[in-house]
């Protein structure tokens, strides 16, 4: 990579990190191993917000599942770069060469943090919607799509130009497996397929056996798409181990800011599409024809996928926090993240009016994402105390994973359903949930205050009367 100028607010050479262990995501620490992290230091940590009740307090963002804070040393490098920022791709000049170098730079470090084979290519985009769809835009005619009713928006519904099948809701690793093996063996064997499956799931934050179930789609002939959005932030996540054709994820769960996501690994669905936008950078040379057309010769590298200016500084911030956690070391992450799992199911366990929601079992492993339900509360008014009365920010409603939410919660996958709110009054039961979600950069204090705020609440009622606001439970301020 170019030298940077020999200034103070020159950010130093984005390096590329050694790949993490290769190491199963179920189960990747070694229980054995104390060795634990401190939280890492996240903007907003110092963050206050008023109580509906008086006074501030710190906030508690437990909604790491939606977005987790960027990390410091993420912004840090991301304001360092600001003064250099340039185009990329088509500039001689000096700041235009060194966003370009700092661009493909941050390219090599994703492939190394995502232990890419070689000849995998990362593309990058604009979140892991943004990415799936992509995938979904580059599949070969004829393509089958193999899907769980239990996955996220962003992983269900990108596949409409295929013909897809929705597979049930296993209720165990080992099902899950079953379930595939079974849907594959039904179908064409001389045919393209795609299997699409989360790692670790947005509602129960259940890991899922990536490995076996790469294993039966290669087994059948088929390929398969890892959603890590909620897998990368907490387990090392190596594409060559797991043997996954493609991952997608999100820098904004990443703890880097939004506007960034990545599509990794192999080419030749990739290189064979038309490119996803058409316009300047995908295309290597644009002549006219003699009858008035126009021909296009297209890139056959990621470039063919990422028309426009693309997001440098985007890029920039995922490279810097796949880096970040990297040398965080995922071992430790790993191991404090479970004691906090542990805290707060071990104190949600201790109010019996609690039900956390489970897919695979209690003893299913996980991440820092548990979604529950509280006997004759509402969940967007309990959501609504949690923050107005204690300052601490959480989820309610179904998660932008509807069959799920509604299977896990005795309703019908194909009933309708809105994120958010239902038209209920406080108080009043929904077919609804709450989601914490909480991971490298959260405080000990934050997941304490969350438990003693559950057992009040359950206990003593909301100190606040609530009203629904354009489909919100919001409080009732007069």
């Amino acid at each position: 990579m170019s030298a940077y100028p020999n200034t103070a607010t020159a950010p130093a050479p984005t390096t590329v990190a050694a790949p993490a262990p290769a190491v199963d995501p179920v189960g990747s620490a070694d229980p054995a191993d104390r060795s634990v992290a401190l939280p890492l230091p996240v903007l907003g940590r110092d963050v206050t917000v008023p109580l509906v009740t008086g006074g501030e307090v710190t906030y508690a963002a437990l909604d790491y599942a939606a977005s987790a804070p960027a990390l410091q040393r993420v912004w840090d490098d991301v304001a360092a770069y600001a003064p250099y920022y340039g185009s990329v791709h088509r500039g001689a000049g000096y700041l235009s060469q060194l966003s370009t170098d700092l661009f493909e730079n941050s390219r090599r470090t994703v492939a190394e943090f995502l232990g890419c084979r070689p000849g995998d290519q990362v593309v990058f985009t604009r979140s892991t919607t943004d990415s799936l769809n992509l995938l979904a835009h580059a599949l070969p005619a004829g393509c089958e799509v193999f899907v769980f009713e239990t996955e996220h928006h962003a992983s269900l519904l990108p596949w409409r130009g295929a013909r897809v099948t929705y597979l049930d809701a296993p209720r165990s690793p080992g099902r899950a497996v079953e379930t595939l093996e079974r849907a594959l063996a039904d179908r064409d064997p001389h045919g393209p397929a795609l299997v699409c499956v989360t790692g670790a799931s947005n509602v129960t934050g259940e890991l899922w056996p990536v490995r076996e179930l790469a294993a039966a789609a290669h087994a059948h002939g088929a390929r398969i798409v890892l959603d890590a959005a909620q897998l990368a932030p907490h387990h090392p996540v190596d594409v060559a181990d797991l043997d996954v054709d493609w991952v997608a994820f999100s820098g904004h769960k990443l703890y880097a800011p939004f506007g960034a996501g990545v599509l990794a690994g192999r080419t030749d669905w990739l290189r064979d599409a038309e490119p996803y936008l058409a316009g300047g950078g995908a295309s290597r040379t644009v002549a006219r024809r003699a009858d008035g057309g126009v021909d296009v010769d297209w890139h056959t590298t990621a470039a063919r996928h990422e028309a426009g200016s693309p997001n440098v500084i985007g890029a920039y911030a995922v490279a810097s926090a796949c880096e970040a956690l990297t040398a965080a070391g995922f071992d430790a992450l790993v191991a404090r993240e479970r004691e906090l799992i542990a805290r707060v199911r071990e104190g949600l366990a201790e109010v019996p009016e609690v039900r956390v929601l489970s897919l695979f079992g209690d003893d299913a492993p996980r991440v820092g994402v548990l979604s529950f339900v509280v006997e004759g509360w509402n969940s967007s008014h309990f959501a609504a105390a949690l923050s107005a009365e204690y300052g601490i920010g959480v989820r309610d409603g179904l998660f932008c994973a509807h069959p799920l939410v509604r299977t896990l919660l005795g309703g019908s996958p194909q009933e309708p359903g809105e994120c958010g709110a239902p038209e209920a009054g406080p108080g009043e039961g929904s077919l609804n949930a709450i989601r914490v979600s909480f991971g490298a950069g959260t405080p000990d204090e934050h997941v304490d205050r969350f438990v003693r705020a559950v057992r009040e609440l359950v206990r003593d009622g909301a100190r606040w009367s609530y009203r629904t606001e354009d489909g919100r439970c919001v409080p009732d301020r007069g």
